[in-house]
């Protein structure tokens, strides 16, 4: 019986070595391969989705190539379900999740994170004929459309919400234009986007949460124990808020900064 314990004890052992030698090699593993593996959504407009042509574009996805391109490679992505982006990681499908992740407490415990590049808060998304929902408390008994382990969704059940359950931003507003839930809490960000390309679309913002617990901090999410590959992303970020392309990757989407 010990000797089979020892066994899986070497076994987890090197389980766990062969995992931190992966995180601590893969600044120069990326290096070596000339590639930035970076895990995105690819249905999170305006931060990462398809445009008409199809091709994968949005605020994340400039972000990860511009990151990409001070590390002195390219970046290449894997698109895949929110619910299973950082899983992903920890299977070692990619060297980054670049998708609008908050930074959180929880996160921090098994991730790194590089210095936060974006500012969010979280807005309560309505019908424009709605006028029972006028802010968070009136979401207690209602239906509304999140990904379930999004920060959003959370605090859509911390109002008492039903959650339903999305894959994205657009299938939230699916929902709500056809009547099927009450409101989707979602990005600030996402729905001035999504308004600027479809003016006509008859949602609206109810209430915006700006206190600091609803409020984004996001960051590009690696695995834990990696600093050389978190400072020269923190370095590639400086430099591109330093020589202007932040700002115009910034404008591009946004119209304005969204890093503060």
């Amino acid at each position: 019986m010990k000797s089979i314990r020892s066994l899986l004890l070497i076994g987890l052992l090197q389980v766990a070595t062969a995992t931190a030698a992966f995180a601590a090699d893969d600044l120069a593993r990326i290096k070596s391969a000339g590639a930035f593996k970076v895990g995105t959504e690819g249905t999170y407009a305006p931060f990462t989705y398809h445009d008409s042509s199809n091709q994968l574009t949005g605020f994340d996805v400039d972000i990860a190539r511009a990151i990409a391109a001070k590390l002195g490679v390219k970046a290449e992505f894997v698109e895949g379900k929110w619910d299973g982006l950082i899983a992903g990681l920890d299977a070692n499908r990619y060297d980054a999740v670049i998708n609008e992740v908050a930074v959180t407490d929880a996160r921090k415990q098994k991730y790194d994170f590089s210095d936060p590049y974006i500012v969010s808060h979280a807005a309560l998304i309505v019908a424009s004929n709605n006028t029972t929902i006028k802010n968070f408390d009136d979401l207690k008994g209602k239906k509304s459309a999140n990904t379930l382990t999004s920060n959003f969704g959370k605090i859509a059940a911390s109002h008492g919400a039903e959650v339903i359950p999305v894959q994205g931003f657009n299938e939230s507003i699916d929902l709500l234009t056809s009547g099927r839930v009450d409101a989707t809490v979602n990005d600030s960000l996402s729905f001035l986007d999504f308004k600027k390309h479809k003016p006509d679309a008859k949602v609206k913002i109810a209430a915006i949460d700006t206190s600091s617990d609803s409020s984004d901090h996001s960051a590009v999410l690696i695995r834990k124990g990696n600093p050389e590959l978190q400072a020269a992303i923190n370095k590639a970020l400086a430099e591109i808020k330093a020589d202007g392309t932040y700002a115009k990757i910034s404008e591009k989407y946004f119209g304005k900064d969204v890093s503060k």
